[in-house]
């Protein structure tokens, strides 16, 4: 751990040993307010930021490691999520709807996720991802209409990368060919083939959606 990211880790604690040192200076008569002020103003603003933005920096490491126990235990340190600045916020409700997705606890996923869309995004293609997990556990509780409206959504705001891309694509395909509207789903297919994705899933959807495809009329 880098010495950034100690100073986050601990940076409440700190703080508060700065601040006791000004005071301990104080009482001491070693010191009047003025000499001792920068010790007060590093404090404050330590405890400040541990508050309003978090230790949500410390969380890229142990994801680009896949230690989402890790992950999970830096979220919980957060003693006051409501006090977070607003992009950090939102950021801290996708971190932990993720987490409840791979858990399989989509009540909660869908929850957190919501959460965090209410709140928007400092980063589009943050909000298109946001937007098209929440469009798929629509899809999936059967709700094709707030489906289809998170989809969009998410395909407006940018979604970050090609295999989401082509997911979000064949679910507007697959929605045009529930409604019979067979040119728009051919389109979304076409777009769909383009974003040329690699995931086996993705591609054996791609696979068995062409079967069909070519037959519709439109």
């Amino acid at each position: 751990m880098n010495f950034y990211n100690i100073i986050i880790k601990y940076r409440f604690w700190l703080s508060l040993v700065v601040v006791a040192a000004g005071l301990g200076l104080q009482l001491a008569d070693l010191a009047n307010f003025w000499p001792v002020f920068p010790l007060y103003f590093l404090g404050l603003i330590g405890i400040l930021s541990h508050f309003f933005i978090g230790p949500l920096r410390l969380v890229q490491a142990p994801m680009e490691a896949g230690d989402m126990d890790e992950v999970e235990r830096i979220l919980n340190s957060v003693w006051f999520p409501s006090l977070l600045y607003k992009p950090v916020r939102s950021t801290f409700y996708t971190i932990k709807g993720n987490i409840a997705m791979v858990k399989q606890d989509f009540d909660t996923a869908e929850k957190h996720l919501k959460h965090s869309n209410d709140l928007g995004s400092a980063m589009p293609e943050a909000e298109g991802a946001n937007k098209l997990q929440l469009g798929m556990m629509a899809m999936q509780k059967g709700d094709t209409k707030q489906g289809e409206a998170y989809i969009r959504a998410a395909i407006r705001a940018g979604i970050p990368d090609k295999e989401s891309q082509a997911v979000a694509f064949l679910s507007m395909c697959q929605i045009f060919m529930n409604k019979r509207e067979f040119r728009a789903a051919k389109d979304y297919f076409r777009k769909a083939k383009a974003c040329k994705p690699t995931t086996k899933q993705v591609v054996d959807q791609i696979k068995e959606v062409e079967k069909y495809i070519s037959r519709m009329p439109g």
